[in-house]
């Protein structure tokens, strides 16, 4: 009976964390035309939690150039940074490194992107 529930804790758990990654995934991409230029700041999983509490509820919340972001918890208005140029290359096969050996492109040199690479992240030549 024990495993039967840590099953179904488990799956709560897991099912939880899927929605929340889909609302934030909603939440930053989301089309408003309030949306300013700019990528919010990837989250650091391990690196703690952001304050709980809903600071913006969208871009037109925060002053000057910063953004309403996802901050692990709530939303926070956080200074964005902006993307290199090309596109991300497709994973040919395999799962990369499991390191996260950058968080965005501002992390990597030249015009090298920070890229998923199956794992983790990775600075990667782009695709044009």
């Amino acid at each position: 009976m024990d495993m039967n529930l840590s099953a179904r804790c488990a799956l709560v758990l897991f099912l939880l964390a899927f929605v929340d990654l889909k609302i934030v995934s909603a939440a930053e991409t989301g089309g408003t035309s309030t949306a300013k230029p700019g990528v919010c700041p990837r989250r650091r999983w391990g690196w703690g939690v952001g304050t709980c509490a809903e600071l913006c509820s969208n871009d037109s919340d925060c002053p000057n150039d910063e953004k309403c972001c996802h901050n692990g918890c709530g939303h926070d208005c956080i200074a964005p940074y902006t993307a290199k140029p090309g596109v991300c290359p497709r994973r040919r096969w395999g799962v990369g490194m499991c390191a996260e050996l950058c968080s965005n492109d501002s992390d990597c040199p030249n015009n090298e992107k920070c890229c998923h690479n199956g794992c983790g992240h990775d600075c990667i030549a782009p695709t044009q």
